[in-house]
């Protein structure tokens, strides 16, 4: 049985199936999203739930432990960590793999309202949850800076008119203010006026709230129409609330005024932003597990210029870090050497066949194969990355393969006398199951990394995929347009003109295939010492593998560094905020820093005392050092800075767990009684041989 026949003698049905792979391929090619990895997430959900005033012990047994008690009974929860400092409890639920975000999101949510029973009843809120991993870092983080506004003013806008339209963007999972700095008046209450009264500070609160409650007044009905009456008796300027009674004293209203005063200020006042050297708010954007960052990145920055007619000309808009510029450039880097890779083959085709015809034919299987490929890949779901190009990249070397193999039987029959259209028939014929079985063999070497599991399988699936797809299109281009073109325009090989060029080379592989004769006629009289020499090279190979490092992923240079900053516990606010900027300053003093955001307290702090520094680079053209160099240079600069402690690590495009930790390594230190991880915790922190140590 031919194969090829079918195809041969109809090459104008050939030529449309060509066609239609090509333009399937080129359609799946503009739909396919772009990526750093595969999607790799695992589906994690964070809870926080907030109850202000309570010390952390307090979270952790009224707040913490109720709701995951409840959690721990979810199908498919992998880990579950939580977090609790003054007044807040964070909790990260990791779920397997196999599990939907969207189905995991709905049980985190029965099971909040399970456990709501059994939460203290003072909670000014029920927990909330997000499809968001806390450890991952926003994919993109705009500044507000203004000259002439407050931070409340500056607040509103982004809070109004930026953060809540991001949010409803397909694939956000979180949008979060660094610094949000909401308008609310603070009372100062003076504790000798209110002693002298005879009054205490929940007087006060009681005499506050109940002046600011809006309540409806009711509805006047009449014949003919209807009239809601409706009195705002919110107070917000600070002017207002001093004038709240608070009680009487011999028969003499007793104001706030009387007892303290009221200025501007803010519900979470000890937090601040820095955009490199400028006050302000930062606005961190993260996406949803699964979801694509280039394409959600895009999708923000198209809304920009939108954005930024929509706010005041005095606040300013930048773009403080962005992690789709590492993704882009490297996905660009893999482009031109796939590029690169395809000219190079072609070209080595030329050099050994040394004929026009003889190789353009082999030549149109590799962008075929590739072209086509991408249909599948859409088909699929996966994304155009770094695994499935470099995929695509070690298949171009494999998909021409059977090409040539195809073409080589057919010439052989030309050189035989035989006409174009018989040699294509010939040859096909005799060939034909040996490609289909070749393919095969080749598919074979990774249908283990089909079915591999975990995280490994998850990432390197589309890269067997893509390879495999690859292959079999190589085969089936290999079967159907190589003899047709064949028999169409391959000329007879005694007729063709040999030029100068053609002796040339025809001169030069002669001398080679006598000089690996006379090579290997010289190696067989030593089988002995080859054998010996084999021997010591698989040795040497088991012996490197060894002692060659070993890691789960290559370290990348993403462009972005990520910093911790920690003070002592008893480090005042205004403390840490001069700490961190000292530590900026020197941050921004190095030439390879384009941009810097710096945080400290409010949304993501694990306390007064620590901060947070988003740093990102210029591009790789443009700076002299690679990411792990900058965090080299800075380290010994920023442990000079006194009263606090920089934790620098790379941004990496994989990250596995739930927690943000604030170095390379995190052990984890585990005890029922909470007062035992208090005595053991520094005992295993400090240095060994030191005194704690020894203890």
């Amino acid at each position: 049985m031919n194969i090829s026949e079918p195809f041969i003698r109809r090459p104008i049905a050939t030529a449309l199936l060509m066609a239609a792979l090509l333009v399937g391929g080129m359609i799946g090619y503009s739909l396919l999203p772009v990526a750093a990895l595969p999607t790799v997430d695992f589906p994690t959900i964070s809870v926080s739930a907030t109850l202000p005033g309570a010390s952390p012990e307090i979270m952790a047994s009224s707040v913490a432990q109720p709701l995951e008690r409840q959690f721990a009974t979810l199908p498919g929860v992998n880990q579950i960590t939580s977090s609790n400092v003054q007044g807040t409890t964070s909790i990260t639920l990791q779920f397997d793999l196999s599990r939907n975000i969207d189905g995991a999101a709905s049980d985190v949510q029965a099971a909040i309202n399970q456990a709501s029973g059994v939460l203290p009843k003072n909670l000014p809120n029920p927990p909330t949850y997000r499809k968001v991993n806390p450890a991952d870092q926003p994919i993109l983080i705009l500044g507000l800076t203004s000259d002439v506004m407050t931070l409340h003013e500056l607040d509103q806008y982004a809070d109004l008119n930026l953060a809540q339209r991001i949010s409803m963007l397909s694939g956000i999972g979180q949008v979060v203010i660094f610094g949000q700095q909401k308008y609310a008046p603070t009372i100062q209450v003076n504790p000798t006026a209110l002693a002298a009264r005879g009054l205490g500070i929940d007087d006060v609160a009681t005499a506050v709230t109940n002046s600011t409650v809006e309540l409806p007044l009711g509805t006047l009905q009449g014949q003919q129409q209807a009239y809601q009456i409706g009195a705002n008796s919110q107070l917000v300027q600070p002017s207002a609330l001093g004038q709240v009674i608070v009680a009487y004293r011999n028969g003499a209203p007793v104001r706030v005024n009387d007892i303290g005063r009221v200025v501007d200020g803010s519900d979470v006042p000890l937090q601040l932003d820095w955009i490199n050297n400028h006050i302000g708010e930062m606005i961190g954007i993260w996406r949803q597990p699964g979801s694509n960052t280039l394409q959600l990145v895009q999708q923000v920055k198209a809304m920009l210029p939108q954005l930024q007619a929509g706010i005041p000309p005095s606040i300013e808009l930048s773009i403080v870090s962005d992690r789709s510029l590492s993704i882009s450039a490297s996905f660009t880097d893999v482009q031109r050497t796939l590029g690169f890779t395809i000219v190079l083959v072609i070209l080595v085709i030329f050099i050994f066949l040394r004929s026009f015809w003889a190789t353009v034919i082999p030549s149109l299987t590799v962008p075929l194969s590739l072209i086509g490929t991408f249909a599948v890949l859409y088909i699929g779901g996966y994304s155009l990355d770094n695994l499935s190009l470099m995929a695509l990249t070690l298949a171009v070397g494999l998909v021409v393969d059977d090409a040539i193999v195809m073409l080589e039987n057919i010439f052989r029959y030309l050189e035989q006398g035989d006409d174009r259209l018989t040699a294509a028939l010939k040859g096909a014929g005799e060939i034909g199951f040996t490609i289909v079985s070749i393919t095969v063999s080749l598919i074979a070497v990774f249908i283990p990394i089909l079915f591999m599991g975990g995280i490994i399988g998850r990432l390197f699936r589309e890269f067997g995929v893509t390879v495999s797809v690859a292959l079999i299109l190589s085969a089936v281009i290999a079967l159907t347009l190589t003899p047709t073109l064949a028999a169409l325009v391959l000329t007879d090989p005694h007729a063709a003109r040999r030029g100068r060029l053609y002796q040339w080379s025809e001169r030069v592989w002669e001398r080679v295939l006598h000089g690996y004769e006379r090579t290997l006629r010289g190696a067989l009289r030593f089988r002995l010492l080859l054998m010996m020499l084999n021997l010591a090279l698989i040795a040497a190979t088991f012996w490197m593998l060894m002692v060659i490092p070993k890691g789960f992923f290559p370290s990348e240079d993403t462009g972005m560094i990520f910093g911790f900053t920690q003070a002592s516990p008893d480090t005042s606010f205004m403390g840490m905020a001069d700490a961190q900027q000292r530590a900026a300053a020197i941050v921004l003093q190095d030439p390879d820093v384009l941009s810097f955001g710096s945080a400290i307290g409010g949304n993501g702090s694990s306390g007064l005392n620590t901060g947070r520094m988003f740093i990102s680079l210029k591009p790789w053209n443009e700076r002299k050092s690679s990411q792990t160099e900058i965090i080299q240079r800075l380290r010994p600069k920023l442990s000079q800075v006194p009263g606090i402690t920089t934790f620098l690590q790379p941004v990496e495009t994989i990250r596995m767990g739930g927690r943000l930790s604030r170095t390379q390594y995190q052990y984890t230190l585990q005890d029922t009684n909470m007062q035992e991880l208090y005595e053991w915790a520094p005992k295993l922190e400090a240095p060994r041989g030191s005194a704690s140590t020894r203890t």
